[in-house]
């Protein structure tokens, strides 16, 4: 017969442990045996030296006492306590992330740490472990001063169960601090302390979301578990709204006026801020003046101001499925900088000289004023170039042309080509998805990109030559790692599932190779799949000071100057080239911290983002439950097969343990899921049939079932 676990032992050990560890730290390096740490504790029962006895056995396998002759243990010499976030996994066992590398956490070891926590944490190789293993022992900061979740109302408390799966325990809320939020509906509590003795934070509600499962209360949840702000303070509005969408006459004045020049935005149909404009000019000896005009934020956001300070506190605008969450205010995103059609606009400008193959003659850096012709949107533009008629047709097709062979040399200089698709949704006024398609990036769209790109990398060489020569131009650069050699030798072994071989000589080949892959694959049904696993590959793009250049693009020198309504780190960009070109020494200091915690938000945006695409995807089928698709494997990982309906364009997944047929385990060499019995095999690519077994508008879960 099984026993039942002593609770009540396992508490005494617990604390026991605890008072024994507490005992040696205070022993100032002496050595004492275990009847006499019994002593000291007043522990003199004979089951109760035993049990210290045990204790001081475990503690020097971990490696926290080292035990000595006749008996004695002492504290072994303590190694600098590590430093890093803490990921909790699903199983509740945890990781500390820190610049010498992983640290496995065991759950009796996390110590009321939760998901995202700065901690500190000591070292130990536990006996019989490959991995290196720690104990937190310290807070350091709390990642999640706010939890979401569902709220659970009993009669005389409450608990907020949280939506984030990797935060395992539920916070207690006082009846007083409910603020009146209702049982089952979404709210976010602020965490307000853990005393000792109790087993749950305590907690308080700040502000109740909505019911559960409605789009408003769902992406306002996804934006409160990603710490994203989805509204300003009041001192903040009330700055922005007193600067004035007129331009001051004597401001005008100190700037190089494009306003008599042929100039338009060419953007998104439903777009409502316009960052960027091009302007043309036709010159005498048949080259052509292109202006990239983007709005001058830096003239009415100032560094210390609250706008400022709530700017870089976001760090980026955030785009989710059904609205848009703007970096600055409404007022200033909307109005004052976006570079309107027939309104005047403060922009900052880089101009160039070139010729049709897209040859820089000239180039000139400065702050401009513009007025805007005409708006385009992608859809108009793409109609001009490939009918060839239309408003300012000749123009656009000129810069089209150029844009193509900016294209052109840029891939042949080693940048990667990526034909990207993106999961769009039809909404309904209600702002509930009817539709689902995807959209392909056409020339439109290039047009703008490729500009966009020369400004920005111009900028990043103008600054970053300076920086070489004087070292004394603090700059942020956006930058690209080389691929991951191991991810790079997954991606092959994917390859030979699709019959194709991937070699190269250097680490500078990687992306030209890739390209000629993509060409030659570009009409078979699995492209989209092969591009996707290549992108994996590489490491991700991120802003540093020190400049590596940016491997995915070709570019020695890169930075993002065109889109600071909407990043951060542009605004910091037009300070520090403002600065340079008026020759002012100014040392922005941070700039370090800027570039860590702007990278930070940006990862934090694309998660929202993600997350917002998840929910509508659930949302879209939930009236499909029980209905057959056809579909394609897009991933596989331990647990199951992910597959992409083709009529719905929405991804689920298939739970190896749902497939009845035989026992399916991932095969991580074959890169397969294959059956132990009958040795049936699914491999990325295969088209498959599943139905449509359950969908969860809160985990934002669509769950498959095998068609066999």
């Amino acid at each position: 017969m099984k026993r039942k676990p002593n609770l009540k032992s396992n508490k005494k050990k617990t604390k026991l442990r605890k008072s024994i560890l507490y005992f040696f730290k205070e022993a100032q390096n002496r050595s004492y045996n275990y009847k006499q740490i019994a002593s000291f504790l007043n522990e003199n029962k004979s089951e109760d030296r035993k049990l210290i006895y045990s204790i001081l056995v475990d503690l020097s396998h971990e490696g926290q006492l080292k035990e000595m002759p006749k008996g004695q243990f002492k504290l072994m010499k303590q190694t600098q306590l590590l430093k890093g976030k803490i990921e909790i996994t699903r199983r509740g066992a945890g990781y500390v992330i820190t610049d010498e590398g992983d640290i496995f956490i065991a759950p009796k070891s996390i110590n009321r740490a939760l998901h995202g926590d700065l901690v500190k944490v000591h070292v130990f190789h536990q006996k019989n472990r490959r991995n290196i293993e720690g104990e937190v022992v310290e807070i350091v900061e709390r990642a999640n001063k706010q939890v979401v979740g569902t709220i659970e109302l009993n009669e005389k408390f409450a608990f907020l169960i949280p939506d984030n799966p990797k935060i395992d325990i539920d916070i207690f809320i006082p009846l007083s601090k409910l603020n009146g939020a209702k049982s089952g509906y979404k709210a976010i509590a602020k965490l307000l302390e853990w005393p000792e003795k109790a087993k749950n934070p305590f907690g308080e509600i700040i502000d109740v979301l909505g019911r559960p499962e409605s789009n408003d209360a769902e992406m306002k949840s996804i934006l409160a578990a990603n710490n994203i702000p989805f509204q300003f303070p009041d001192d903040v509005m009330a700055e922005a709204a007193n600067i004035s969408i007129e331009l001051d006459p004597e401001e005008i004045e100190k700037r190089r006026d494009f306003r008599n020049v042929l100039t338009f935005t060419i953007d998104p149909v439903d777009a409502k801020d316009f960052d960027d404009a091009i302007s043309v000019k036709y010159l005498e000896n048949e080259h052509l003046e292109v202006g990239i005009h983007i709005a001058d934020v830096s003239h009415y956001v100032l560094p210390g101001s609250q706008l400022d300070k709530e700017a870089y506190k976001r760090g980026n605008s955030v785009y989710l499925v059904d609205r848009v969450v703007p970096m600055l205010p409404e007022h200033l995103s909307n109005g004052v900088c976006s570079l309107r059609p027939n309104e005047e606009k403060f922009t900052f400008s880089a101009v160039f000289e070139l010729d049709s193959k897209g040859k820089v003659y000239s180039e000139w850096f400065g702050k401009t004023v513009i007025l805007s012709d005409r708006r385009f949107t992608y859809e108009e533009a793409q109609e001009i170039i490939e009918t060839k008629k239309g408003n300012y047709s000749d123009t656009l097709l000129d810069i089209d042309k150029i844009a193509k062979n900016l294209r052109k040399k840029r891939l042949q200089n080693g940048a990667l080509e990526i034909q990207s698709q993106e999961l769009r949704f039809e909404l309904n006024d209600e702002g509930l998805p009817i539709n689902a398609y995807k959209k392909t990036t056409k020339d439109s769209n290039k047009l703008v990109e490729e500009f966009m790109l020369l400004a920005n990398r111009k900028v990043g060489k103008f600054v970053g030559d300076l920086a070489k020569r004087k070292t004394l131009v603090p700059f942020i650069y956006r930058i690209h790692d080389k691929p991951d050699p191991e991810k790079v030798e997954v991606f092959k072994v994917f390859l030979k599932k699709f019959d194709k071989d991937f070699s190269y000589n250097r680490d500078s080949e990687i992306a030209s190779k890739m390209n000629d892959l993509f060409a030659e694959m570009k009409d078979e049904p699995s492209f989209s799949m092969i591009q996707s696993m290549a992108i994996r590959t590489m490491a991700k793009a991120i802003y540093d000071t020190k400049n590596i250049g940016h491997y995915g693009l070709g570019f020695t020198y890169y930075t993002h100057f065109t889109s600071p309504i909407r990043r951060y780190a542009d605004l910091l960009v037009h300070r520090v080239l403002q600065d340079t070109l008026l020759n002012n020494n100014r040392q922005y200091k941070g700039l370090v911290e800027a570039a860590a915690h702007i990278s930070q938000t940006e990862r934090r945006a694309v998660n929202a983002e993600r997350d917002s695409q998840k929910f509508f995807q659930a949302y879209y089928v939930k009236d499909r439950i029980g209905e057959e698709f056809q579909g394609k494997i897009t991933g596989i990982t331990d647990w199951g097969m992910y597959v992409e309906m083709s009529e719905l364009h929405c991804e689920g997944m298939i739970q190896l343990k749902s497939i009845l047929s035989d026992r399916f385990y991932f095969d991580e060499k074959a890169y397969s899921v294959i059956g132990t019995k009958h040795g049936d095999e699914y491999n990325v690519g295969d088209l498959v049939t599943v139905k449509i077994d359950k969908v969860s508008l809160v985990k934002k879960q669509i769950d498959l079932l095998l068609v066999e």
